[in-house]
């Protein structure tokens, strides 16, 4: 079941922290940096993003959650986070399928990665995006920032 969670709520932050600490994790070993900023968040940090946040739920435990910013009719995926535990499950196509089937009316979804997640570009290219340009974070740390324009 996917639902929008409330981030303010200190319970709340500290269940999205338990996913997202694992899946940044296996991201910074993927592309060898460490240095994510969502490794540094705290369930205080958390509650206080200006993000809307949707879970994923396994019976009770929330098993994925996806955040997004929505500015002048583009929406940018802010976190997309699956923990371990549920990978390949198809977890992250059913967080972005209720962003497309939401009435949010925008006009493009942007979203950024590790260049080197290669699992992350393949689940965007299937689902639409395509990658627009790769930027360098820090030296020899690219993303790849990918879009899809919505109908």
């Amino acid at each position: 079941m996917i639902k929008k969670i409330d981030i303010t709520t200190k319970d709340v932050a500290e269940q999205v922290l338990r996913v997202q600490i694992p899946s940044y994790k296996v991201e910074a070993d993927m592309i060898n940096f460490y240095d994510i900023p969502p490794l540094k968040d705290s369930a205080a940090s958390l509650q206080r993003s200006e993000e809307t946040f949707c879970g994923y739920y396994v019976g009770e435990e929330l098993a994925g959650v996806i955040s997004y910013e929505i500015e002048t009719s583009i929406l940018t995926i802010c976190r997309m986070i699956v923990h371990p535990d549920f990978f390949r499950k198809g977890i992250a196509s059913a967080l972005l399928h209720s962003l497309f089937e939401s009435s949010l009316n925008v006009k493009k979804m942007v979203v950024s990665t590790g260049r080197d997640n290669e699992p992350a570009k393949k689940l965007y290219k299937k689902h639409g995006f395509h990658e627009v340009r790769d930027v360098e974070l820090s030296h020899d740390v690219f993303i790849t920032r990918l879009q899809k324009m919505m109908d």
